[in-house]
C-alpha cells in the first residue's frame, strides 16, 4: 500500500479550479415537501406573527411586514424579513409592502448593529426552488451579520454549526436594540 494519496489528475474530468464536496444526504432537503403556494398551516412564515413575539420569535412587527429570527441560522442575529401577506415574489409585494419591507430592512440592520457589532452582513432574497429557497411560497429576505473569522472548519467537517447564543436571547437583544420610529 502506497503512503500517498492518488493524484487528483488521474480521475475522470476536466481540471477546472473547483473542489467538490459530495453531499448527498441533502438530497432529502432539496426534494423534500415544502409548504404550498396556499398559505396554510404548512407555511411558517404565516405562523410565527400569529403567535405571541417570544414563542414566534417575532423580533418586530409592522403594519405589512415583520421581523422573525431564523430557525437555522448561519450566525447569531440572522434574521428574516417577511410580508404578513403570503407572496412568493419579490414583485408580487405592493407599493406599500416593498417601502415597508426595506424600512425593516435597515431598521434590523441597525438593531443588530447595536445588539451585537458585527462586521459586515450578508442581505439576500432566494426565490424558486433552483434558487435555493427552502420555503419559496412565502417571499422572506434573510439579513445575516458577520464576523471576521465566523466560519471554521465545523460546518464542512462535523456538520454543526457552533451557535454561541439561545435563539430567544438573540431575539430579546435585537428586539431591545430596535430604533425608535
Amino acid at each position: 500500500m502506497s503512503d500517498s494519496l492518488e493524484p487528483d489528475t488521474d480521475f475522470a474530468g476536466v481540471q477546472d479550479g473547483f473542489e467538490r464536496l459530495w453531499t448527498p444526504h441533502r438530497m432529502a432537503y432539496v426534494t423534500g415537501e415544502r409548504p404550498s403556494d396556499d398559505a396554510g398551516e404548512g407555511c411558517p412564515f404565516c405562523a410565527a406573527p400569529a403567535k405571541d413575539d417570544e414563542t414566534g420569535l417575532v423580533v418586530h412587527r409592522g403594519q405589512h411586514c415583520y421581523v422573525v429570527m431564523n430557525l437555522f441560522p448561519y450566525n447569531p442575529g440572522h434574521v428574516l424579513v417577511c410580508p404578513y401577506r403570503h407572496v412568493s415574489l419579490y414583485v408580487d409585494l405592493t407599493d406599500e409592502e416593498t417601502v415597508e419591507f426595506t424600512a425593516l430592512t435597515k431598521a434590523a440592520i441597525a438593531a443588530i448593529d447595536k445588539a451585537s457589532a458585527p462586521h459586515g452582513y450578508n442581505l439576500g432574497m432566494n426565490q424558486g426552488a433552483v434558487a435555493g429557497a427552502g420555503v419559496q411560497a412565502h417571499l422572506h429576505q434573510h439579513i445575516v451579520p458577520r464576523w471576521g473569522g465566523d466560519s471554521n472548519f465545523l460546518p464542512v467537517i462535523a456538520q454543526t454549526k457552533a451557535l454561541p447564543m439561545l435563539l430567544e436571547d438573540v431575539r430579546s437583544r435585537i428586539a431591545s436594540a430596535w430604533p425608535s420610529t
